[in-house]
């Protein structure tokens, strides 16, 4: 029997149980010590809170803004983001203001797009942020690094009834590539750099960024709201002040200690040398080779012109869809709108450059049978969409668009794309093209022909010209009639469809580059949704040009509603006078399409001047029915 100090207690047992005792003590002591240590610099902090300080949350948010480049921040305005929207006009960023939130996010998705940079927009809590979920989807979908800033309650009272609280960062975490939030002053600076840097690395897309009333104000002013009286009775109420003025204290601790503001990295997704190379080869051996280009292909760092070079020395025949339009000059021979079903179907080698195969592509059954498919997406969901199902890529590559077409036509030097192939293409364009001709030469029964309308546009559009398409038929017409006349210079909705993007867009289009003419091509229906927003334009002195097409219907869902369904129900609209409403809110009004009005060319010419003379204007033209769009879906 073992020795022991306790009868019926082994000695082994005892000395486990010290040693046990003696591991928990020191790990408890360690944990004391740590704690101390984190509380002595929070107390160290908590002393440099000066209350009488008239800083703000605010300035932080705009000292990360104007670091990071961002000229122009879009609001509408609100109590819980006023601080925001006062530092950024201090610090020199130009707030503008919409008419509706949504407007807001779409300009900051369009400022994205054209120059490169993060596109901004904040806005206030509750209504206001829900207000911004449509356009924030949409950017989603266009892969659009967007920050949007939304207010919110201050943290110790949300669930409390606080006004306007809801809760934020579970509506938009399917929507954006992050949600977060900003507990406390000095928190302001570090969330929102990693939040930018995360808009624009690998998939581009939306950020949201919860900024809580509390750590937007100054000291003095928080204390006020949330700070308990300091007559505080019983032991009760003294713990819940001492409680209140600790949470104000940490909200504020450390908050104005200096702190990098620049720029994060931004990571981009590279394709590797054997896949440019693997790609080469099936080029070289194609006879029938054929590029898609998609909106991803715009994406930086590498610059539209150089992208531009890459597909003219490969010299093969393109189209290009969403973003990437006007990527080639509209007299390339390469470039080709026409007959895209049919040349997908005999191509024998696709380069599908951020083109994804979703309903755009008949979710890949467009493609020839035995052709070799070469996919680039930086989004492997996206560069596989429909894959085994529909279509099989020969090669798949998950990677920066453009950089990986500059490298494939730096490994194809002296490469030439076989000229019979060229050429069937350029003839069966050109047919197509002088049917389409013929088509806008024949009167409708009432109004103007929209063929013919977007013709004469066609004609006086300036090389300096951006296009933004907010419409349903009316739009999708333009699509095979107006030509982009340069890189990034059309702005549609993409792949999510969305309509009420023009007002915005516009607005965006027309700060970024202010001597472009910006023409927004309008359906009737989708006008409904940023009329009013030639307020917004008059304000800010953004003159645009909205030619609206107006053929009294929601003419994209009637065109399929009355031929399956036999009804017309809830597409029927008026022929109603849009221009007035923009004589009204400040802009200048035309009316084209009765025959007792100016010719076409007439008031267009006179739209330009009268933009050039610094006013927003809206033309709107009557337009007939066509069977131009006959077979076309809507869903």
């Amino acid at each position: 029997m073992p020795s022991s100090l306790a009868p019926g207690i082994p000695m082994d047992l005892l000395a486990g149980i010290a040693c046990a005792c003696t591991g928990l003590l020191a790990a408890l002591a360690a944990a004391l010590l740590l704690v101390a240590h984190r509380l002595g610099l929070l107390y160290q902090l908590w002393h440099k809170v000066d209350p009488r300080s008239p800083r703000h949350g605010g300035e932080l948010v705009a000292e990360v803004l104007k670091a990071h480049g961002v000229r122009f921040l879009f609001a509408l305005a609100g109590g819980h983001i006023s601080p925001i929207l006062v530092a950024s006009e201090k610090v020199g960023i130009r707030v503008v203001d919409t008419r509706h939130e949504a407007t807001a996010v779409f300009a900051a998705d369009a400022v994205s797009r054209l120059s490169g940079r993060i596109g901004v927009a904040a806005v206030t809590a509750g209504p206001g942020v829900t207000n911004t979920v449509t356009a924030i989807k949409n950017a989603q979908m266009a892969e659009s690094p967007v920050l949007l800033i939304g207010g919110a309650a201050a943290s110790l009272q949300k669930g409390r009834g606080a006004l306007q609280d809801i809760d934020q960062l579970s509506l938009f975490r399917t929507l954006c590539k992050a949600c977060v939030t900003a507990r406390t002053v000095r928190a302001i600076v570090p969330t929102l750099r990693r939040a930018i840097a995360t808009a624009q690395s690998g998939t581009p897309g939306p950020v949201f960024v919860e900024l809580p009333i509390d750590v937007l104000y100054p000291f003095h002013v928080v204390e006020k709201e949330i700070g308990g009286t300091k007559s505080a009775r019983g032991l009760r109420g003294k713990a819940v002040q001492w409680y209140l003025q600790s949470y104000i204290r940490n909200l504020f601790a450390g908050a104005w200690e200096p702190r990098d503001v620049t720029p994060l990295p931004v990571r981009v997704p590279l394709a590797t040398e054997d896949e440019v190379q693997r790609c080469a080869e099936l080029v070289s051996r194609a006879t029938r080779p054929l590029v898609l280009v998609g909106s991803q292909a715009m994406l930086p760092p590498t610059p539209a012109e150089e992208l531009c070079a890459a597909l003219e020395a490969l010299g093969i025949p393109c189209y290009l869809g969403g973003a990437a339009r006007g990527l080639l000059p509209p007299g390339s021979p390469l470039l080709l709108r026409q007959n895209r079903r049919d040349a997908l179907r005999d191509a024998d080698m696709v380069l599908l450059a951020g083109a994804v195969c979703d309903f755009r592509l008949s979710y890949g059954r467009v493609l020839g049978r035995g052709a070799a498919i070469v996919a680039v997406n930086r989004d492997r969901g996206q560069l596989l969409r429909n894959a085994d199902v529909f279509w099989e890529p020969r090669l798949a590559v998950q990677g920066d668009v453009a950089s990986f077409v500059v490298r494939l036509a730096r490994s194809l030097r002296g490469y030439r794309c076989p000229e019979p192939w060229l050429q069937r293409l350029r003839e069966a364009e050109q047919e197509k093209e002088q049917a389409n001709r013929e088509k806008a030469a024949t009167p409708p029964l009432h109004h103007l022909n929209p063929l013919e309308l977007l013709q004469h546009l066609d004609a006086l559009l300036p090389p300096e010209s951006i296009l933004v398409a907010d419409g349903g038929d009316f739009v999708g017409t333009a699509a095979y009639i107006v030509r982009p006349r340069r890189p990034l210079s059309w702005l549609d909705p993409g792949a999510f469809g969305t309509l009420g993007v023009g007002g915005g867009f516009a607005l965006g289009a027309k700060l970024c580059r202010p001597h472009a003419e910006v023409w927004v091509l309008y359906g009737d229906g989708s006008l409904g949704y940023s009329l009013m927003e030639f307020d917004t334009f008059m304000r800010h002195k953004t003159p645009v040009i909205a030619l609206v097409g107006n053929d009294a219907c929601w003419s994209q869902i009637a065109r399929e509603q009355v031929a399956l369904l036999g009804s017309n129900v809830a597409c029927g609209l008026e022929y109603l006078d849009y221009h007035a409403v923009a004589e009204a809110l400040g802009g200048k009004g035309f009316l084209v399409g009765r025959p007792d009005r100016e010719g076409l060319d007439t008031v267009l010419r006179a739209a330009q001047d009268a933009c050039r003379q610094g006013r927003p204007v809206l033309v709107n033209a009557l337009i007939g029915k066509t069977d131009f769009r006959d077979g076309s879906i809507s869903v």
